[in-house]
């Protein structure tokens, strides 16, 4: 697909006249359909200007940058790409080889390294990819070290020459990621899964590295969907975002509960015995309670999105909690939970922090937990999530718009803004309405949620059809 020889010799940097418009960081890093800008060009470039600004962030006698990647067919050649980069700004690569995003974040934070990144397009399809980048806290960048990375990729200087490398570009650390399982079964105490019948879908991705081990030497009997890890189906038709199958597997099986994984692990979602989907609101709820009975939750306060249900907000606030809502990304949720000192947050999607063991989404390490909780209560996951609340109507439709600029900048187009305005102002209290780009893919999401299923349907529609007309 690409041309190996752009990490192999010594070139100028690429121009960034091919670059969009719009900001290369997302809500949750750099990415993109691979070929088009995202390139291992563009890849040689991050690690370089990656290598630069962390150094500067952070001192260290010998800096290095821990390495990850998912199972996508693009991952191995724009990792050493950024191998390449790094290297050439100084900085020693801790490769980690597959895994998850969130054994980066923590590996990085436990280590002495100076950052980490992880290559990954998390939930999109196999064709996209992406590039996570962490600091030497495991914590996602800041916007002030973001803009300094892309200030210098997008340089009208393009001067400097990225030297070549004689031998070894890097330095295989696979032995580093033993300390993240290892971590994982540690946060549960002396818990046990013995007796619990568990389907796991991985999404033939990052996930297919780690789970399945896990839960087993846990005591837990575990079936496995999707399990070896295939760049040209990673989240194809399975996963988190695609749960139909793992809804099947639980209920064939005689399955106590199920989990999907999405491609780097970062997130999941669940599934109870009956075949029900149990998303990252209903997560939320239940280890919120059992964190706020021992103590764990200061204020009962937990952090989330825009995009959580009113019936969430509503029946926590009656258990005496508080909810803070930020932009949708978990990068808004994390921010949020250092700033307000909270300890749990995530998003709808099954992006779950728990700061009592890090500051990233971990997918593994709330599977674990929500089915430790499960055996702690001796209840089924269904009778845990009938007992906590009653979600609202609430309908997500996502509207594709390949026009970056045109999708970054949607609120300057006026004729999508006075059909918001009117449907809003005609359902009054009787619901709400969110409509955003997505930071991850390209499309416009819209989202409407309200007391009656009808109305969520009417005015979905209308929105559906405004950006149609305007954007597309």
């Amino acid at each position: 697909m690409f041309s190996s020889s752009v990490v192999s010799s010594s070139m100028a940097l690429p121009a960034p006249a091919s670059l969009p418009k719009s900001v290369l960081f997302g809500t949750d890093g750099i990415r993109g359909r691979v070929g088009d800008w995202l390139t291992p060009q563009l890849a040689l470039q991050v690690g370089f200007w990656t290598g630069q600004v962390l150094q500067s962030a952070c001192s260290a006698a010998k800096p290095a940058i821990v390495l990850g990647q998912d199972s996508r067919s693009s991952s191995p050649l724009l990792a050493q790409a950024l191998i390449h980069g790094l290297r050439s700004a100084g900085v020693e690569v801790w490769s980690l080889g597959l895994c998850p995003t969130p054994a980066v974040a923590y590996l990085t934070q436990a280590t002495e390294a100076i950052g980490g990144i992880m290559v990954s397009a998390s939930h999109n399809p196999p064709e996209d990819n992406g590039i996570k980048i962490f600091d030497h806290q495991g914590v996602k960048l800041s916007k002030s070290l973001q803009g300094a990375i892309e200030a210098g990729i997008r340089s009208d200087s393009i001067t400097a020459l990225i030297p070549a490398l004689d031998g070894e570009t890097t330095e295989s650390r696979a032995d580093l990621l033993a300390l993240y399982p290892q971590m994982l079964v540690e946060s549960l105490g002396v818990q046990s899964l013995k007796g619990l019948r568990v389907v796991l879908d991985l999404a033939w991705g990052s996930a297919t590295a780690l789970s399945a081990g896990l839960f087993e030497a846990l005591g837990a009997t575990v079936f496995c969907l999707h399990d070896r890890p295939d760049g040209q189906r990673i989240n194809v038709n399975c996963g988190s975002t695609h749960l139909r199958q793992v809804q099947q597997a639980v209920v064939e099986l005689n399955a106590d509960v199920g989990f999907a994984f999405d491609g780097d692990a970062d997130r999941v979602l669940a599934v109870d015995h009956q075949g029900r989907a149990v998303d990252g609101d209903y997560i939320l709820y239940l280890w919120g309670e059992h964190l706020a009975a021992a103590n764990l939750l200061p204020a009962k306060t937990i952090v989330t999105t825009v995009m959580a249900n009113l019936g969430f907000e509503r029946a926590w606030q009656a258990q005496g909690g508080t909810l803070l809502r930020t932009a949708v990304g978990d990068q808004y949720v994390q921010s949020e939970m250092i700033k307000s000192g909270a300890m749990l947050g995530g998003e709808q999607s099954g992006h779950i922090l728990c700061r009592h063991y890090g500051l990233t989404g971990d997918g593994l390490l709330t599977a674990l937990h929500l089915a430790a909780l499960m055996q702690a209560r001796q209840l089924p996951l269904a009778t845990l999530v009938d007992q906590s609340f009653q979600t609202y109507p609430q309908l997500l439709r996502n509207v594709r718009v390949e026009d970056r600029d045109k999708r970054c900048n949607w609120q300057a187009c006026e004729p999508l803004l006075a059909t918001i305005a009117q449907a809003e102002a005609e359902m009054g209290d009787r619901g709400r309405i969110l409509v955003r780009a997505s930071g991850t893919e390209p499309v416009i999401r819209v989202m409407v949620e309200a007391i009656d299923a009808g109305d969520v349907q009417h005015y979905t529609d209308r929105l559906v059809s405004a950006v149609e007309q305007h954007l597309s």
